[in-house]
C-alpha cells in the first residue's frame, strides 16, 4: 500500500523547480495537495483567510503519513506552530534562511533538504542543532529537455533570472560595455526574465533601461520579458553568466550547462559546487578576461569547453538523481522515526 504524502507548495504557490519532481512523488505515493481557498469577505478578509490556511493544513497534516514542504516558508511556519500530527520534510533552497528560518519551529521538522553544501553550512551555523537532520540534495535539470545546439556564431551573452538588484543587472551590462568598447569585442546581452513587480523592482528596470540608453547600448542589450520555452532561449546564447552575490543553487545556471553554453559565475558562497575554479571570477576585469580568451579559442576548443559543461550537468545534476534521492530522504525519514529515531 502506498504512503500517503501530504505535499505543501509555498511562496504563493511557486512550482518552478519542483513539478518534475512532483509528477515523480505521484508516481510512488498516494499525494494529496495543499490548495489554498480564499475568502473575499471585506470585513473579514485577513482574519478568515488565516483561519482557512490553518485549517487546511492541519487537515493534511492529519490526512497523511507524511508532509513534504517544497520551501522552508509561510506554510511550513503555521504548520510547526502545531501539535505533531506526522513526519515533516522540508527543502530549503535560499532566501528562506533569513525571511522564514526564524519564524519555524524546527523541533517539528524531521528532515531538511538544502541544495548544496555551502547552504548547509549557513543553516548548521544558524541552527546547530538541526545538523544533524540536514541532507544535501542537488538541484537537477533535464538532461532530455536541455541539450546541446550549434552554437552562434558572434558571441551571445545570457542571464536569465528574476530582474532584480541581487542578481547584479546592472553590473553585467557594464561588463558589456567593457567589452565591447574597451575589449574590441562584438558582444551582446540577452536579459531573459521578469521582474517581482514591487516598486524597487520597477526602479531597478527603469534604471537599467537608463543605464542601456546612457551607453548607447540600445542595439547590444536585449530585455526579453519572462521566458516561457527556456531550452529554446538557451539555444541563442553563447555565453551564460551567473553574476548574482547570492545564490542557493541557480537552476538556469545549471540549465545552462546541460544546454552546452560555456558559463561563467560570479563567486557567490557554493559555486565553486557546481563549476570548476577557472570559469569563476570575483572582479569585472576578470569576468572579461575569461570571456575574452574564450571567444578568442579555436572553435573546436571552444566546443570543448562546451561539452565540459554539459558532462559536468550528466555527472551531477541530472533531475533523475535528484527525484530518487528526494523519494530516498523521505522514506528515510519515516522508517527512522518508525524505529524511534
Amino acid at each position: 500500500m502506498k504512503k500517503r504524502l501530504g505535499v505543501l507548495v509555498g511562496e504563493g504557490g511557486n512550482w518552478r523547480f519542483f513539478e518534475e519532481i512532483f509528477a515523480d512523488l505521484a508516481r510512488h505515493y498516494e499525494t494529496r495537495v495543499y490548495a489554498a481557498r480564499v475568502y473575499a469577505t471585506p470585513l473579514l478578509y485577513g482574519r478568515l483567510n488565516r483561519w482557512a490556511m490553518r485549517h487546511r493544513v492541519r487537515s493534511l497534516l492529519r490526512r497523511s503519513d507524511v508532509c513534504f514542504f517544497e520551501w522552508a516558508s509561510e506554510l511550513l511556519a503555521v504548520a510547526t506552530h502545531m501539535p505533531k500530527y506526522c513526519p515533516i520534510v522540508t527543502r530549503l533552497h535560499a532566501f528562506e534562511l533569513h525571511a522564514w528560518a526564524p519564524r519555524i519551529n524546527w523541533e517539528r521538522v524531521d528532515t531538511i533538504i538544502v541544495v548544496s553544501d555551502a547552504m548547509a553550512r549557513r543553516f548548521a551555523e544558524r541552527y546547530p542543532q538541526c545538523a544533524d537532520r540536514l541532507r544535501v540534495v542537488y538541484n537537477g535539470v533535464s538532461l532530455q529537455r536541455f541539450v546541446p545546439a550549434a552554437r552562434p556564431s558572434g558571441l551571445e551573452l545570457g542571464m536569465l533570472c528574476t530582474v532584480g538588484p541581487h542578481k547584479r543587472v546592472y553590473e553585467a551590462v557594464l561588463t558589456l560595455d567593457g567589452l565591447r568598447r574597451e575589449d574590441g569585442l562584438p558582444a551582446r546581452l540577452h536579459i531573459g526574465g521578469s521582474w517581482s513587480g514591487d516598486w524597487e523592482s520597477e526602479d531597478y528596470y527603469e534604471a537599467l533601461c537608463h543605464l542601456v540608453r546612457r551607453l548607447g547600448l540600445d542595439e547590444h542589450v536585449v530585455f526579453h520579458g519572462h521566458v516561457t520555452d527556456p531550452p529554446g532561449w538557451l539555444r541563442q546564447i553563447d555565453v551564460f553568466i551567473s553574476n548574482g552575490y547570492r545564490e542557493g543553487q541557480q537552476v538556469a545556471l545549471l540549465e545552462a550547462m546541460a544546454a552546452g553554453c560555456c558559463c561563467f559565475s560570479h563567486i557567490w558562497e557554493g559555486a565553486e559546487e557546481v563549476l570548476p575554479a577557472e570559469y569563476l571570477y570575483a572582479s569585472d576585469a576578470q569576468l572579461r578576461a575569461k570571456i575574452g580568451e574564450y571567444v578568442r579559442q579555436p572553435e573546436e576548443e571552444r566546443g570543448k569547453r562546451c561539452a565540459r559543461m554539459r558532462a559536468i550537468a550528466e555527472a551531477r545534476f541530472d533531475i533523475e538523481t535528484t527525484k530518487t534521492t528526494i523519494r530516498a530522504v523521505i522514506d528515510e525519514t519515516v522508517a527512522g522515526l518508525g524505529r524511534g529515531r
